[in-house]
């Protein structure tokens, strides 16, 4: 759980260093201030710990309250957000914080096999962690784009990149789209390093590029053809529309 934690340790750093004002700057994630994205992590960590903890419809239930059941998932987490948004920015932090340290300690406790219940239906523990991962590196690059800080991009994107990767199917069965075949990646890391993720069978649609544009892209952060990243294949301009890092 140490990538976790280093990634939850980079958001608190920028946290703490707010000023009053730059709670209520608005973000990238229509609608929501700094805040509610910090709320919104909040909330989803305390998801993952219900999750693992056996609890996910309890907490989830908790959470959603009264609220009317959502079309999509994105008008779930917004319903969440709305009927929980607070000026009470303290409070918000501190329920970030307490929900981070407490999520690692519950993810690192238990065995990364286990499957468990998630958004988009089971998973590993080790797969909850990754995806927590992802999202926090997410809504921490939209905290820092709203107060003017640039994060610097670490190996942890490994972690990202891959989940991107693996979970392709998903998102191409999400869509209602069919794969023509099995994809690689081949990226470079932020060090220079090369990442390449290969499937077991010969791929037929290859990706390369940064590791870092492809985990933005991923991410619904950065529009593919703003970036140097390529294509090979019969699913190279559909991979790049529909990989994600969440449900």
């Amino acid at each position: 759980m140490g990538e976790l934690a280093a990634e939850q340790a980079g958001l608190a750093t920028i946290l703490a260093g707010l000023h009053p004002a730059d709670w209520r700057r608005p973000t990238r994630c229509d609608g929501w201030d700094v805040a509610d994205v910090v709320l919104h992590l909040a909330q989803t960590n305390e998801l993952a710990i219900g999750s693992a903890s056996g609890r996910f419809d309890e907490v989830l239930s908790e959470l959603a309250g009264d609220t009317a059941p959502p079309a999509s998932v994105d008008d779930g987490v917004a319903a969440m957000v709305a009927r929980e948004r607070s000026a009470d920015v303290a409070g918000v932090m501190a329920r970030w914080s307490r929900g981070a340290d407490t999520l690692v300690s519950v993810l690192g406790a238990g065995d990364g096999s286990t499957r468990v219940r998630w958004v988009a239906g089971e998973l590993s523990l080790r797969t909850l962690a990754t995806t927590r991962l992802a999202e926090t590196w997410i809504h921490a690059g939209d905290v820092a784009g709203a107060v003017g800080s640039v994060l610097a991009d670490t190996d942890r994107l490994r972690l990202i990149a891959r989940l991107a990767w693996r979970t392709l199917p998903y998102a191409f069965a999400s869509a209602g789209r069919a794969m023509s075949g099995p994809v690689a990646f081949r990226l470079v890391s932020p060090t220079g390093a090369r990442w390449d993720f290969e499937p077991d069978e010969v791929a037929v649609t290859t990706i390369t590029g940064s590791a870092a544009e492809l985990c933005g892209v991923a991410a619904r952060r950065v529009d593919p053809a703003a970036t140097a990243l390529r294509g090979d294949g019969p699913d190279a301009e559909e991979v790049l529309a529909l990989v994600r890092t969440y449900a």
